[in-house]
């Protein structure tokens, strides 16, 4: 189960939205600006609780696949 980051800055993504990432992810990605989310055992649940603060929260297109809207 990873942990899981939500990208603060939407304009660092295709989409423009808050992306979430696997803690991994977002440390190759050098992302600076995000929040923690915790620790899942899913993207679902990651993305659910991204958009508590970010409605337009989606999952990365390479980390959590599954969860990736566009």
């Amino acid at each position: 189960m990873p942990y899981y980051y939500v990208n603060n800055n939407p304009t660092l993504n295709p989409g423009y939205h808050h992306e979430v990432h696997t803690e991994e992810h977002a440390n190759e990605l050098n992302i600076l600006s995000k929040k923690y989310l915790g620790f899942y055992s899913n993207c679902f649940d990651a993305v659910d609780k991204a958009k508590e603060t970010y409605s337009d929260a989606d999952g990365c297109k390479t980390c959590c696949s599954l969860c990736h809207k566009g």
